[in-house]
């Protein structure tokens, strides 16, 4: 264990060194939130009232949650740092020592995700502070554990996800496509264009299978109150199944992968 800490205090000097990088890109990302804002504002005169469990403050204190979930969680170029090891070789170091390299790239995303996270927070308080007669916190402490848990189980999911596309580096040598199709889904299927809740309940219903709206919906929709009872206890289930199941592809990934790995380069 001890060896991983110190690959996430490692990770943490690494991602210290892109503070302001980090700072100015989250500070210019909020000119498509302004403009989510505005359009939301429209559709929401336009139309003279809600839609579904929608109104427009909650749905503008849903993209504020998303904003914050978003610097929390996502990951940022974890795939590209994985295939970079494949294809140069640099695996090899990983290879002949006593690390488990998902257990290494887990530390450095949780410290990469902390720090930034951190770092772009004054940025995001702001934020709140100019929307905060929109926001409505949660009085009762179990929504903020069960909020905290599946928190903790949608970085699982974003992390596995990028790391299994990321493996498929050992057997293509570019893997920008899959990561674009991918990225396409969980944008559109996490709620992170839109609320999934907006959907027709049919919609709704297929995709509370599928592992993309556990990324970024689930977790808030418990924070706000709209997931209650047998509902959010199953979401909690279905959302502890996807990691298992992805974990489980990951490692069948890489065990497949090391059989085609030729340790070219390092």
């Amino acid at each position: 264990m001890r060896k991983y800490l110190k690959v996430f205090d490692i990770g943490l000097q690494n991602t210290f060194v892109y503070r302001w990088n980090f700072f100015f890109r989250s500070l210019f990302g909020l000119f498509p939130l302004m403009g989510t804002v505005f359009i939301w504002g429209a559709i929401f005169q336009a139309k003279g009232g809600g839609i579904n469990n929608f109104d427009y403050a909650s749905v503008v204190y849903y993209f504020l949650l998303v904003l914050f979930l978003d610097s929390l969680l996502t990951p940022g170029d974890d795939e590209w740092q994985v295939a970079a090891d494949i294809r140069d070789g640099q695996m090899n170091t990983f290879l002949i020592k006593p690390v488990n390299y998902l257990a290494y790239r887990l530390a450095l995303f949780i410290s990469n995700r902390l720090l930034y996270t951190l770092v772009t927070l004054p940025v995001i308080m702001i934020v709140f502070g100019v929307f905060h007669r929109y926001l409505a916190w949660p009085s009762s402490w179990a929504i903020w554990a069960l909020t905290t848990l599946s928190v903790l189980l949608a970085g699982l999911i974003q992390f596995l996800i990028a790391y299994s596309v990321a493996l498929f580096a050992f057997w293509m040598l570019e893997i920008s496509t899959v990561v674009f199709i991918i990225y396409s889904f969980e944008y559109f299927l996490s709620g992170h264009m839109f609320p999934i809740g907006l959907m027709p309940p049919s919609i709704q219903a297929v995709l509370k299978f599928l592992p993309f709206p556990y990324e970024l919906y689930f977790p808030i929709s418990i924070f706000m109150g709209q997931v209650h009872g047998a509902e959010l206890w199953e979401g909690l289930l279905i959302q502890f199944c996807w990691v298992l199941l992805i974990a489980l592809g990951a490692n069948t990934l890489w065990q497949q992968g090391l059989r085609r790995y030729q340790a070219v380069g390092g």
